[in-house]
């Protein structure tokens, strides 16, 4: 993951696993949300994300075992969303802009078609101004466990009611809902969704292998 920046800063640093926080002084200044959209179009080859302190964070393309992974998890959860009608599913290149004005990128989300109904059409066409309900971040060998974790507990603190942080390389599973402990679950054969999502069981030997 590479960020950098939009406030000052005096420190200049760089792990080709962690961030880059550049001082742009004068040159780069804060971009608002319909900036920040306008950026992301003009480089649509990158992934890219901000976080609620400004940092604009540019993350490298997954491995190839990490991408078929993904597929598959779109895959199954998109036959479940289809079937079950009552929501929206979102892909990886669906930005976000969450109520603490951070603007993330799930790796796979879903909201209830209440609340993606409530959102003004001309703001559907930019980042919905909205946390999802359910959210999914598919963590690589390369990814910072501790940076996904973060960015686990800011979805549940801005309005999500479920997420799941997918460990494949440990084969663990974080789960997160509002006002409970993160719970850790080991090799589990799958997980269900349940209350939330009704009748949706992911099959995990799909994304173990």
């Amino acid at each position: 993951m590479i960020s950098t920046t939009t406030k000052r800063s005096s420190r200049v640093f760089f792990n080709p696993y962690e961030s880059i926080e550049v001082d742009f002084g004068k040159f780069l200044k804060p971009m608002n949300d319909d900036e920040f959209f306008d950026f992301c179009q003009r480089n649509k080859s990158l992934r890219i994300e901000m976080n609620a302190d400004g940092e604009i964070i540019f993350m490298p393309p997954t491995g190839s075992e990490t991408g078929i992974k993904n597929f598959k998890l779109t895959g199954m959860f998109w036959t479940w969303v289809e079937k079950d009608g009552s929501g929206e599913g979102f892909d990886s290149s669906t930005g976000f802009v969450l109520p603490n004005g951070a603007k993330r990128s799930p790796d796979l989300s879903w909201m209830t078609l209440e609340k993606w109904n409530a959102i003004p059409k001309a703001k559907r066409k930019k980042f919905a101004p909205v946390c999802p309900d359910f959210v999914v971040e598919l963590r690589s060998e390369t990814d910072n466990l501790n940076k996904l974790q973060e960015k686990m507990t800011e979805y549940i603190e801005n309005g999500a009611s479920l997420g799941w942080l997918i460990d494949a390389a440990k084969r663990k599973v974080y789960v997160y809902r509002p006002n409970e402990e993160v719970e850790i679950l080991e090799n589990p054969n799958e997980i269900s969704g349940e209350p939330l999502l009704k009748d949706f069981t992911l099959k995990l030997k799909e994304i173990w292998e």
